[in-house]
């Protein structure tokens, strides 16, 4: 028990666990900061990864326009709903039914 106590009254030992308490606490970068950052950067990690693979199928997309006419008119017909003279264009959408309770 003596040894105990002079264990806690040791000056070096009370300013060793301040500073660790403070550490892990109360400084600008404790642990839920920390915590947090990590959350964002997995965040950022995943939209990252997102943009890559849309950026990816867009130069793609205008590689295949700049060589082939005929996707160029599939684009034009499908997004833009662009037509030929003398044509006729039909939209067919799917209608999700509605639940009963």
């Amino acid at each position: 028990m003596d040894r105990f106590l002079a264990l806690i009254r040791n000056k070096y030992f009370l300013a060793g666990i301040a500073f660790i308490v403070w550490m892990c606490f109360f400084d600008r970068n404790d642990f839920a900061t920390q915590y947090s950052y990590q959350h964002q950067k997995s965040n950022l990690e995943r939209e990252k990864a997102f943009y890559e693979k849309e950026n990816e199928s867009i130069i793609e997309t205008i590689t295949d326009i700049r060589s082939d006419q005929r996707e160029v008119q599939r684009i034009a017909r499908e997004k833009y709903k662009m037509k030929k003279e003398n044509e006729d264009v039909y939209i067919v959408t799917e209608v999700e039914p509605k639940e009963e309770n």
